[in-house]
């Protein structure tokens, strides 16, 4: 089995648990391949794209090196483990503390695959550009730098939603219910619910709220007015646009899912009661 390892380049904790997964790997005779920013931590050579030809994907960080893992990764489509050396780790399989369990399922080949459902997203920006992109947690579009709200048009399957005036909007997967959507009051939902759900950030409106759909419904999101700061459009916390005013930002269910690793007998609510406190936990 061949397992390339990706690492937060600034984490402190990255060095000591690069080598304690390569050790712990390395012992149950599986191949490590460093991507060469992480190799550089302690001094190996690494490959670039190194993900390229292996059977698994190794992030060491949080969720935030998680994301950036997929979203260099690109359309490979190999199943990635998230080895949690950061802060809240809800996407993750382990922590650095069960890297040696962990190996040892990998040996096994015991370990659990979960698909998680991704965003296909397409957006034209300012200049009439269009982009696209692929989101695990969501796609958002917020006020730039105004303190004025902003005035967005959502249409669903081609039928007229609602006009929000709000701080911003946010378009989750499941997984990201987890994220900002749930910082902005959104809903927790189960990590296999065939759903995406749509979360006004700060909304003028006290009735609007948060609302559940089916994830084979097609999103269009307008911008009705921009003021002269523009629009900020990102897709899970990175490649920050513009939008110019009459943008539309397209959204719906991509392919392929995302395969998540865990660790055998670990749960979507398990991970909810350890990390949120509940009773339990």
């Amino acid at each position: 089995m061949k397992v390339a390892i990706v690492a937060h380049p600034r984490n402190v904790q990255a060095s000591p648990a690069l080598r304690l997964v390569r050790d712990a790997l390395e012992a149950r005779g599986i191949e490590a391949v460093f991507e060469k920013e992480s190799a550089e931590l302690i001094g190996m050579e690494g490959v670039e794209r190194s993900w390229e030809g292996a059977q698994l994907v190794i992030s060491l960080g949080g969720d935030g090196t998680l994301l950036d893992t997929v979203h260099r990764m690109g359309s490979c489509e190999v199943p990635v483990a998230g080895v949690n050396i950061g802060t809240l780790g809800f996407l993750t399989a382990c922590t650095a503390g069960d890297v040696d369990e962990f190996a040892a399922v990998l040996a096994r080949g015991e370990q659990e695959v979960v698909e998680r459902v991704v965003l296909q997203v397409s957006m034209e920006d300012r200049s009439g550009v269009e982009h696209r992109f692929m989101a695990l947690n969501e796609v958002v579009l917020m006020r730039g730098g105004t303190g004025r709200l902003i005035s967005l048009e959502a249409r669903v399957n081609g039928e007229l939603l609602n006009h929000y005036r709000a701080d911003g909007l946010i378009v989750a997967t499941p997984t990201g219910s987890t994220a900002y959507s749930l910082a902005a009051g959104g809903p927790l939902i189960g990590e296999q619910a065939g759903v995406f759900v749509i979360t006004p950030i700060c909304p003028h409106s006290l009735s609007d709220r948060s609302l559940v759909l089916e994830d084979n419904s097609l999103i269009e999101v307008v911008a009705d007015s921009v003021h002269s700061e523009g629009i900020l459009f990102t897709v899970d916390g990175r490649d920050v646009l513009r939008l110019g005013e009459g943008s539309v930002v397209r959204i719906e269910k991509g392919s392929p899912p995302l395969q998540l690793v865990r660790l055998p007998g670990r749960s979507f609510y398990e991970t909810l009661r350890g990390k949120l406190g509940w009773s339990g936990g």
